[in-house]
């Protein structure tokens, strides 16, 4: 296993010569990182979303940020000494499910080392460890849908949600594993609702989301929404 070197506290912090120089594009990284925000977002203001914000992670533990959901193998592989730096990182993003068995990241990987090299450079821009690249400028990704303050304030009932989930679960595993098809158990509500009302303008191209989201209301989005973000 890759991880069996876990145990050094300090692999973290250090970071060779040459990645320091040469670790990649991050005007690439900028774009190949829409993949992400899905989950994660970064830059000022960014806040944990299905998974962690990203600013500050080299050198920051593993599954040590405040009010965020990890798995417990990445806890656990925290508490053993792992720290994010460029060559762990590197080995996470490629195939997580590979690093760490249990983690509740439903993603596949990025298998073109230069397009690691490159997120990561975008990423290593909104840390100052290594200290010798200073704060980015802030960097703005759009939602995918302008959503009217009246729709986002809408508080669905998740028992509502509860039953009109049950067409989403024939696809979507209740208990958040990932068969082929990403986990929707504790998302963020506004997170949810874009991403039904993405479905519904058919600006996400998935023509059976599309037709779901279509036959839904905004409160009917809200209300399964609520029942997801909910869901254990």
């Amino acid at each position: 296993m890759r991880y069996l070197w876990l145990g050094m506290a300090a692999l973290g912090a250090m970071v060779s010569a040459s990645w320091a120089e040469e670790i990649g594009d991050a005007e690439n990284g900028a774009r190949v990182f829409r993949q992400c925000v899905a989950c994660h977002q970064v830059g000022p203001d960014a806040k944990n979303r299905v998974g962690p914000q990203l600013n500050e992670i080299f050198g920051r533990r593993a599954g040590s940020v405040e009010g965020a959901r990890y798995s417990d193998d990445l806890k656990r592989l925290g508490a053993d000494g792992l720290f994010w730096s460029l060559d762990t990182l590197d080995l996470y993003i490629e195939n997580p499910k590979i690093f760490a068995s249990g983690t509740r990241m439903n993603f596949a990987g990025i298998k073109d080392p230069q397009e690691r090299h490159d997120v990561l450079a975008f990423l290593r821009q909104y840390s100052d460890n290594p200290a010798n690249i200073p704060e980015a400028l802030p960097t703005a990704i759009p939602a995918e849908v302008e959503l009217s303050a009246e729709t986002l304030a809408i508080v669905g009932d998740p028992d509502y949600g509860e039953y009109l989930a049950s067409e989403c679960t024939t696809c979507h595993r209740q208990d958040g594993s990932d068969e082929g098809i990403p986990s929707i158990t504790q998302w963020p509500v506004e997170d949810f609702v874009i991403a039904m009302h993405a479905y519904k303008r058919k600006i996400r191209p998935h023509p059976v989301m599309q037709m779901m989201a279509g036959r839904l209301s905004d409160e009917e989005i809200a209300a399964l929404a609520a029942y997801f973000a909910e869901l254990e």
